[in-house]
């Protein structure tokens, strides 16, 4: 249990400094296409740890559920860029975050069905969704239906991919798995230069698709985001079945971190971020942190 609770929070540090990165790029970039096929070519650096990890052929049943997980995960980050590109982040964020956990307690009862829902787990599991909810929250929200679908598709397909990977380590090594992971998120993201347009744009035009310092912006991220990937597959590895949807509603964490940062840069380094935060907006954070807290508690305490 505590494990793989510490692994998840400390994910989900590297992941609050990766969507500070993710808020500035998008700001950046016009095409959500582009930015998914970035991520998913420096996604092959994984192939790095095959000296010191090796490398196996997976079975066939693993390499379907492999490749299902790595479909369903770009696919997901596609209509979540789509979405932000469209509507602002503050607004499609919560919704795509807020939902996620409900559709993976869903989809692990169907796909795994015992050990699931236990009492401790759904009070820790109510606790830590309210919490998540309640910080992730910017703004009073304005949902329209396209905002909703877009937010809604791209939380399901990113709860499925979840649950697939998990299916994928019930009977891989984790480092073998999150290789073929990277591997198929890169051949996935190929299918993009299909399109003549999108080809153009990453290879033809004179204009680099990201001015340099974005570029730099884009990597920082990435590997912020891919050393949180990573500790988040191995809090999937190692936790339950049970602890799917928990892992997945603590993500209000990641929320408490980049307050904090927000307002650390706020005050000492202004010139990078700065953010009027009002004291509505930090009793709002101060009672979605008590309720984290309290989920933690019990999750601990059981």
């Amino acid at each position: 249990m505590f494990s793989w609770l510490f692994i998840i929070i400390l994910a989900y540090f590297f992941f609050s400094i990766a969507s500070l990165g993710d808020k500035l790029v998008l700001n950046r970039a016009q095409n959500p296409k582009l930015y998914v096929f970035y991520v998913g070519v420096l996604g092959l650096f994984v192939l790095f740890l095959i000296p010191f990890v090796g490398f196996s052929i997976l079975d066939r049943i693993s390499f379907l559920w492999v490749f299902l997980a790595s479909l369903f995960l770009i696919s997901s980050l596609y209509f979540l860029y789509s979405a932000v590109e469209k509507f602002d982040v503050s607004r499609v964020v919560p919704i795509f975050g807020s939902v996620q956990p409900a559709f993976i307690l869903f989809l692990s009862w169907f796909f795994f069905r015992a050990g699931v829902i236990g009492f401790n787990n759904i009070l820790a599991f109510t606790f830590l969704l309210l919490g998540s909810i309640m910080i992730s929250f910017e703004k009073k929200p304005e949902f329209t239906k396209n905002l909703l679908s877009l937010s809604l598709f791209a939380s399901f397909l990113m709860a499925l991919s979840f649950i697939f990977l998990k299916v994928v380590f019930l009977s891989q090594p984790f480092f073998q798995s999150i290789i073929w992971m990277g591997i198929f998120n890169f051949l996935i993201v190929l299918f993009f230069l299909f399109d003549a347009k999108f080809r153009k744009e990453v290879f033809i035009n004179n204009k680099p698709a990201f001015d340099k310092k974005t570029m730099y912006l884009v990597l920082g991220t990435q590997s912020a985001g891919g050393l949180g990937g990573i500790l988040q597959n191995f809090a999937i590895f190692l936790a339950p079945v049970s602890g799917l949807a928990i892992i997945n509603a603590m993500k209000g964490i990641q929320y408490v971190f980049l307050f904090v940062i927000t307002l650390l840069f706020s005050k000492f380094l202004p010139k990078i971020l700065k953010e009027e935060i009002s004291f509505t907006v930090i009793l709002q954070k101060i009672i979605s942190i008590c309720l984290i807290v309290v989920g933690l508690a019990i999750l601990i305490s059981f």
